[in-house]
C-alpha cells in the first residue's frame, strides 16, 4: 500500500507541473475560452457530414484545449467541465468520444469543416464574428466577464471606474478585448495592454499569478477554476453579463444541431418569468468543476523543481519499462489500463479479471493475488497483447491493434467465429472494419448457433475497441503539445490548503 501511496503523491506533482506547462503553452494555439479565432478568411467548405454519418461510424469528435474547464487528464482518467456534458450527448446517442485537441498552428474551424471534428466545446461565447463560419447551438450556461487583478495590487477595485489606471493586459483576438473597446466607447477611461499574439485566458492569469501583469479579464467560471491552483488572483468588477455559451456545429450539418439543441435544452431552459434554469445534472457539473469543489486542485502537489512533463497516468514510467521489453507502445498500453481498470490496481471484475490490465487469472500462470501487483500485472497483460500482436503482425499496426485489442477483450475463439462469418459474406477477414460488423452478428441466434463459441456480446468489444483507439489518439495529442512546452512555474502555486489524498 505504501508504494501505491508514493506514486499517487509523486504523480500528483507531474500532474501539476504537466497542466501548467499546457496552460502556458496554449498560448500559441488557435482556440480560446469564448471565442474561435477567424482571423484566415480562406477555410475550406464543411464537408457533408451530418448526424447520420456519425452514428454509423459510432464515434463523435470533440475540439477542444486541455485546459481545467474543457478537458484534462484526472490520474490518467479523461475529466472536464465540456468532456462529461459531451459524453452525456454521446452516450444518450449510443456513441463513442474521441477528443481532438488543435496543435499550435490548426484552427478549430477548419478540423470542424474538414470533418476531423464534429463539435468543438471549449466554453464559447455566441457571437457575430465567429457565426459567419459556424452554427453556434442553443445556449446551456451564462457567464460573467470580470476584471481580475494583482493581490499586489493591495486593494480590490469594485467598480469599473476604480480600474482606471491600471494596465489590463488582454490578447487582440480575445472576445475580452471587444468588451473593453466597448467600454472604452461609453467612456469608460481604461488602460489596455494589448498583446498581439494569441493568449488563452488561463495563460493570462498565470502571468497575472506570477506577477507579470497587473490585471487581465476572464469568464467568472474560468477564474473559479484556477482559483483552484493560482494564488494571487483577485476579482474586481464586472464587466459584461450573462454572455450565453455554447458549443460550434458545421453550417450544414441541421441534424447534429437539431440533436444538440434538443439535448442541451433538457439541461437549461428560461422559466415563463424570465429566470434560466438548470438541470440537477447540470448543476452537478458546475458545482464539480467550477462551485467549491477541488475536482482540479486535489491532485496537485508543490515540488521544487521545474519539469515539464505531464503524466498520463500514475504508471507512466512502468509502461514505458514493459512496453521496451515486450515491443508495444506504451501509449496504447496506457489507454488500455485507462479503459481496464481506470488504473485501479485493486479491482475484480465480475468475471474475474484482476488489477490495472484486468488479467484473468485462469488464462495465466500467476496468482489472482500476484496480480494485485501492478508491476506484474502490467506486465503480464503486456505480454498476453504482445502475443496477440504477433498472432497479427501480417496486418499494418492499426488493423493489428484493433484485432490485438478485440482479442485482448472476447477471446482468440470469438474472433476466429467473427473472422469466419466474415468470409460467409465475401468480405476481407483481415479489415477491422469488416470483422467488427461480423462480431455484432455474434449477438443474433441465426449467426452465433452455427459458429464453434455461441454468443458473444459482440457489441461491447467494437465500443471497447473504438473507446481505446480514441483514448489513444487523445493520448497523442497531449504528449504533442507536451513536447514543445516550457514550464514556468516559479512561486505562484497556492496550496496551504491541500490535503493529501493518496
Amino acid at each position: 500500500m505504501s508504494s501505491i501511496l508514493t506514486i499517487s503523491k509523486r504523480y500528483k506533482q507531474i500532474l501539476f507541473l504537466g497542466l501548467v506547462s499546457f496552460l502556458l503553452f496554449s498560448c500559441s494555439g488557435k482556440l480560446e475560452e469564448g471565442i474561435i479565432n477567424t482571423t484566415s478568411s480562406e477555410f475550406s467548405a464543411p464537408v457533408t457530414k451530418d448526424f447520420d454519418q456519425i452514428r454509423e461510424d459510432g464515434v463523435l469528435r470533440m475540439i477542444t484545449r486541455y485546459s481545467s474547464r474543457s478537458y484534462f487528464l484526472d490520474h490518467g482518467i479523461q475529466a472536464g467541465f465540456e468532456y462529461e456534458l459531451i459524453q452525456a450527448f454521446a452516450k444518450l446517442h449510443g456513441l463513442s468520444v474521441e477528443v481532438v485537441i488543435p496543435v499550435p498552428g490548426q484552427s478549430p474551424i477548419q478540423l470542424l469543416n474538414d470533418g476531423k471534428g464534429d463539435i468543438i466545446a471549449d466554453n464559447l461565447m455566441i457571437n457575430e464574428e465567429s457565426s459567419e463560419w459556424v452554427h453556434f447551438s442553443q445556449s446551456y450556461d451564462k457567464v460573467n466577464q470580470v476584471a481580475v487583478v494583482s493581490s499586489d495590487l493591495g486593494y480590490t477595485p469594485y467598480q469599473v471606474n476604480e480600474l482606471e489606471g491600471i494596465p489590463i493586459t488582454i490578447s487582440k483576438n480575445s472576445i475580452h478585448y471587444s468588451v473593453l473597446n466597448r467600454l472604452m466607447d461609453a467612456g469608460w477611461k481604461l488602460e489596455i495592454n494589448v498583446i498581439e499574439e494569441e493568449r488563452s485566458t488561463e495563460s493570462l492569469l498565470m502571468d497575472l499569478a506570477r506577477g507579470e501583469v497587473l490585471a487581465t479579464v476572464a469568464d467568472d467560471q474560468i477564474l473559479q477554476a484556477s482559483k483552484k491552483y493560482l494564488r494571487g488572483l483577485v476579482e474586481g468588477p464586472v464587466l459584461a453579463r450573462n454572455d450565453e455559451i455554447a458549443w460550434a456545429v458545421r453550417s450544414n450539418a441541421p441534424i447534429l444541431e437539431n440533436q444538440v439543441n434538443t439535448f442541451l435544452s433538457q439541461h437549461m431552459w428560461v422559466d415563463e418569468d424570465g429566470t434560466p434554469k438548470r438541470s440537477e445534472f447540470l448543476n452537478v457539473l458546475r458545482k464539480k468543476y467550477f462551485e467549491g469543489s477541488r475536482q482540479v486542485a486535489n491532485y496537485f502537489s508543490p515540488i521544487g523543481d521545474q519539469q515539464t512533463i505531464v503524466a498520463l497516468s500514475p504508471y507512466d514510467s512502468l509502461m514505458q519499462q514493459v512496453a521496451v521489453e515486450f515491443g508495444l507502445d506504451w501509449v496504447m498500453l496506457t489507454a488500455i489500463a485507462a479503459q481496464e481498470s481506470k488504473f485501479d490496481p485493486t479491482v475484480v471484475s465480475w468475471a474475474g479479471a484482476v488489477g490495472i490490465m484486468q488479467v484473468i487469472p485462469k488464462y495465466s500462470e500467476l496468482t489472482a493475488d500476484s496480480l494485485l501487483i501492478p508491476e506484474i500485472n502490467i506486465r503480464e497483460g503486456a505480454r498476453i497483447l504482445a502475443k496477440h500482436m504477433q498472432h497479427y503482425s501480417y496486418m499494418d499496426s492499426l488493423e493489428s491493434w484493433s484485432f490485438a485489442l478485440a482479442t485482448y477483450n472476447a477471446g482468440a475463439g470469438h474472433l476466429a467465429d467473427a473472422r469466419r462469418i466474415t468470409m460467409d459474406h465475401n468480405k476481407d477477414p483481415n479489415k477491422w472494419v469488416n470483422v467488427s460488423q461480423s462480431l455484432l452478428k455474434k449477438m443474433e441466434p441465426k449467426y452465433y448457433e452455427f459458429t464453434r463459441y455461441g454468443y458473444a456480446r459482440g457489441i461491447e468489444t467494437v465500443q471497447y475497441v473504438q473507446n481505446i483507439l480514441n483514448r489513444y489518439n487523445t493520448y497523442k495529442a497531449i504528449i504533442a503539445l507536451r513536447e514543445e512546452s516550457r514550464s514556468e512555474t516559479k512561486d505562484i502555486l497556492g496550496f496551504s490548503n491541500l490535503k493529501e489524498t493518496g
